[in-house]
């Protein structure tokens, strides 16, 4: 083998400086891109927040509202927004709101609330709601821990829980929406014959909820695995899609459902 001349070193040490240069610049451009996009980010939310506001269907407590108080709305939901008698189902997780807005166009005769911490995300269906004069859907900013400082035993009469984070790591058990402390604060809130919706893309969550249900003894009305793929599946189910929802449908991923009783 050759011995490496001197132009062989100065060539390498070059080469690796342009890389080097290139390598700052695109970091450097990727960052002021990425701090751009977070300033926009936040303006935008900050916007939504104020928007929020001056929405007659978008209620936000505090935590202390709804913890060391009585909450005004708790039991109240329909005599004093909704201003009927309706059935009251809630959609918990509701993100952009998209589902609760959709069943309320069909169901003129129901009354919807769709339930999220993020204000930010669930304003496009409050503002979908104003601008098409929706009026029997609302909307409550609150963390799904609390549902039952915000409604009174037996004032809901049925729950949607639509695409939930799965939290697959045991240690994140206690977050899944189906676990057995989050079915208690559910059955609380129901009416006696109140039923749960789940419907989820994570077969996970889909199998470990049937696998408690069953375990505990609550009533499995329906279960589905792939809801576009099997005849029979409730029309509520399929004829409505949230943009996610559409996304996964797109690369051929199963959409699962479960609609079950909670056992007293």
């Amino acid at each position: 083998m050759p011995p490496l001349s001197l132009t062989h070193f100065t060539t390498k040490t070059k080469a690796k400086h342009v890389n080097a240069r290139l390598y700052f610049r695109n970091f450097t451009k990727n960052l002021k891109k990425r701090n751009r996009l977070q300033i926009v980010g936040s303006k935008n939310k900050l916007r939504r927040f104020k928007e929020n506001e001056t929405f007659a269907n978008v209620f936000q407590p505090s935590r202390d509202d709804l913890v060391n108080q009585e909450y005004a709305l708790k039991g109240q939901w329909n005599k004093t927004f909704f201003k009927n008698n309706n059935p009251l189902i809630l959609e918990l997780g509701c993100g952009k709101g998209e589902y609760s807005v959709a069943l309320a166009k069909k169901y003129p005769n129901k009354n919807f609330i769709g339930v999220d911490i993020k204000g930010a995300r669930f304003w496009r269906g409050a503002k979908t709601a104003v601008e098409e004069n929706i009026p029997n859907v609302a909307f409550l900013r609150a963390q799904i821990e609390l549902i039952d400082h915000a409604f009174a035993a037996g004032e809901v009469d049925e729950i949607w829980i639509t695409f939930p984070d799965p939290q697959i790591k045991y240690k994140r058990t206690k977050h899944r929406m189906t676990n057995a402390t989050f079915l208690k604060r559910y059955k609380h809130i129901l009416k006696p014959d109140g039923v749960v919706n789940l419907k989820t893309d994570s077969e996970f969550m889909h199998g470990y909820t049937l696998g408690l249900l069953h375990g505990a003894g609550h009533e499995v009305l329906y279960a589905n695995h792939n809801v576009y793929k099997q005849e029979g599946s409730p029309e509520d189910v399929t004829s409505v899609q949230t943009f996610y929802e559409s996304q996964y449908l797109e690369v051929n991923k199963p959409i699962t459902y479960i609609r079950f009783k909670i056992k007293a």
